[in-house]
């Protein structure tokens, strides 16, 4: 897949045109489906799901001018055949995947089969935001994992691995105090990889094993304790 990750979806221009080159068409031609199952473990989940889906969230994704849209609930699959939706993924030009709770969301990803289909879709665009993007990393950290209600039943925290970085979303966002770059800083020395931290108009574009920050705002990387002691 071709991924671009970011903190609450399609916030900048620079951002759209990234998604755009991406896509390789019009956002206007383009199909999607969104996926609002992340924010179902948090407070207020139904009403942010509903919110996504209908273009009102804080993270911008459904409302872009999509040719068609529809969702994907992750939570559904297990409980109807392949052949009512993974046709469909296979068609569909980008995945749209929202926020939340990271580790629901990828308990949901492995059981509805979805973590395991996602390599062999090599056209489709992955536009995640805020726990839709760091779903697809090897470590969220402690420190989001502590403020999560929900907790996997095997009592495993790690998430997907698809990529070999961590992220940090929501820089030094006005409603979230605690996003600062001192706490991006610290958050980052208790991970073993590198990491990046990014606010709401930055993006990373990943293509193969090329990541490219996209951003219109501010953003930082961390090299990580593997590359210290390399």
């Amino acid at each position: 897949m071709k991924l671009l990750l970011t903190s609450a979806g399609i916030k900048s221009p620079s951002v759209e045109n990234a998604l755009v080159d991406l896509l390789g068409k019009p956002i206007s031609e383009a199909s999607a489906l969104c996926v609002p199952t992340a924010a179902y473990a948090m407070a207020g989940g139904p009403g942010s799901a509903y919110r996504l889906i209908t273009g009102r969230s804080v993270m911008t994704l459904c409302e872009l001018g999509w040719k068609s849209l529809g969702v994907l609930e992750l939570t559904a699959l297990p409980s109807i055949g392949e052949e009512n939706w993974v046709p469909l993924l296979g068609e569909t030009d980008a995945l749209l995947v929202g926020g939340g709770d990271a580790l629901y969301l990828c308990h949901w990803m492995r059981r509805s089969g979805l973590a395991d289909l996602m390599p062999s879709l090599h056209e489709t665009v992955y536009v995640g935001a805020s726990a839709g993007s760091m779903v697809l990393t090897p470590d969220i950290g402690r420190d989001f994992v502590e403020s999560y209600n929900w907790q996997p039943p095997t009592g495993d925290n790690s998430t997907l691995g698809v990529l070999d970085f961590s992220i940090f979303p929501h820089l030094d966002h006005v409603n979230l105090p605690e996003n600062t770059m001192a706490e991006a800083e610290k958050w980052a020395v208790g991970l073993a990889g590198p990491a990046y931290a990014i606010d709401d108009d930055t993006a990373l574009k990943v293509t193969g094993d090329t990541v490219e920050v996209v951003s219109d705002g501010h953003w930082r990387h961390f090299p990580g304790r593997r590359a210290a002691w390399g």
